[in-house]
């Protein structure tokens, strides 16, 4: 009786051990489907999630660098038509993106109308020099009208250009390149970035796995093709999560007014959090030779020397007209000829590329550095003095910038805190439920069978016993 009950005892421990076990097996896809579901929820813009928070707020600061082209030799490009040689000049660095959205409306069709208060803060520890440092940089003004002007009007630019004594380059302050200063030939407030303070009117669509993101319209006006008037993707800040990287990230861009897209680099670590890092690929400003999807972001035959040109983008037509070519720092990936064009150009990828960091599981994007290029063009003229010495049509760089922000080390904390301590912690009650389990069994089995086997044994040993006697 005992016997049998020490049997039944360790087949019971065995089946409960296996029950375990197959109860841990079981959490793990249950699990995954509630943290499927947890992240999808949270990913949502909409009040109480924590896209939503990260969203409205300032979140980390934002900073932006500006890096000048200071002209060494502007007598000798006047007088004899010399290339421009140019020697970069900076960081001078701003906080930007301190104020947070405002206005924020969610309307009935499924999208968020809001305010983006724009401004910035000079930051002097972060800055080469102060704004009042000198540049000697393109003449804003001159090669504006240059471009605008219909060439049978030049005579009267030329009268323009001299009763107002402006010439091809001009000596400025760093904050009056960058702000605004007044132009003495076009009697008006001129700069790269005036005015600072101007607020955009946004909409965003909000979708269980993904947030689109444009400006008032389900698509862009720019381009005057349907292909390239495409609004892909997001505005960059999230993704859908739960991220394949075997599949690019596709986001809209304001600063060159168009979607593009960008490919998984490598996996990094970021304060204790793995990121995937996302670049661009050289084919987004590729020439329309090299990546006939461009063949519509083309719009001037003369200046892309035919559209073969690589490297730069004409956003004229989401400029109000103003002549500006986007590029990356230094022409990086461009066509050889904009270098030679323009001496001093040394382009690095590791210091001038675009990239995001994103978290894979949520599709927040963690870390990003933006860093893109101002351009104007200016070239031969029969007519206007200052322009009769050059030779070709010259895509100058007027300044460079680079956009960064990463979260804190208190948004870190509170990041993986929220979510991967939970991820961790059922985890380990799926892999502490099944090696239980695993582990019970193997020890209830043990003895049950071992008991087994001498059973079997005596029985055979006794009935050889008898068949013999």
């Amino acid at each position: 009786m005992g016997c049998c009950n020490r049997r039944c005892g360790l087949i019971a421990g065995a089946v409960f051990g296996a029950l375990v076990a197959i109860l841990g097996g079981v959490l793990i896809p249950l699990g995954n489907s509630v943290i499927e579901g947890t992240v999808e929820k949270e990913a949502v813009i909409e009040p109480g999630t924590t896209a939503y928070e990260n969203w409205v707020a300032t979140g980390a600061k934002v900073y932006r660098q500006f890096w000048f082209f200071d002209v060494k030799n502007p007598l000798e490009v006047l007088d004899y038509g010399a290339r421009p040689v140019v020697i970069e000049k900076g960081p001078y660095t701003y906080i930007t993106r301190y104020l947070p959205k405002e206005n924020i409306t969610f309307n009935p069709n499924n999208t968020i109308s809001f305010l983006l208060p724009m401004g910035a803060i000079f930051e002097p520890s972060m800055s080469v020099g102060s704004e009042e440092d000198n540049v000697t940089s393109l003449n804003l003004a001159v090669a504006g009208a240059y471009s605008l002007v219909p060439i049978e009007f030049h005579p009267a630019l030329e009268i323009m250009i001299k009763l107002s004594k402006s010439s091809l380059f001009q000596r400025r302050t760093v904050k009056e390149l960058l702000w605004g200063y007044r132009d003495p030939m076009l009697k008006t407030n001129i700069g790269f970035f005036s005015p600072v303070s101007k607020q955009f009117n946004s909409l965003q669509i909000i979708r269980p796995r993904a947030v689109i993101f444009f400006f008032s319209h389900r698509s862009l006006t720019f381009w005057n093709d349907t292909y390239c008037d495409m609004l892909n993707g997001t505005d960059a800040t999230s993704f859908p999560p739960f991220i394949d990287k075997k599949k690019p990230l596709f986001f809209f861009s304001s600063d060159i007014c168009r979607s593009v897209s960008a490919s998984y680099v490598n996996t990094m670590d970021l304060k204790g959090i793995d990121v995937y890092r996302y670049s661009l690929l050289p084919s987004t400003l590729a020439s329309p030779v090299d990546n006939p999807d461009n063949h519509c972001f083309c719009r001037d035959f003369k200046t892309t020397k035919n559209c073969t040109l690589a490297g730069v983008l004409d956003i004229s037509s989401c400029q109000d007209g103003r002549p500006i070519y986007i590029s990356l720092p230094h022409f990086l990936h461009g066509s050889p000829s904009l270098r030679e064009g323009v001496l001093g150009l040394n382009p690095v990828e590791v210091y001038h590329d675009t990239y995001l960091d994103v978290e894979p599981t949520t599709g927040f994007t963690l870390r990003f550095a933006k860093r893109i290029q101002v351009n104007m063009m200016y070239g031969p003229s029969a007519n206007i003095t200052v322009l009769k010495k050059v030779k070709d049509y010259t895509i100058f760089p007027l300044v460079w910038l680079n956009e960064t922000a990463a979260l804190d080390d208190e948004t870190a904390d509170m990041f993986k805190r929220e979510l991967f301590s939970r991820i961790k912690l059922l985890e380990m009650i799926q892999q502490g439920l099944l090696g239980a389990g695993v582990a019970l069994f193997v020890i209830f089995s043990l003895p049950s069978f071992i008991s087994y086997r001498k059973h079997c044994n005596a029985n055979t040993i006794r009935d050889s016993w008898r068949e013999g006697g």
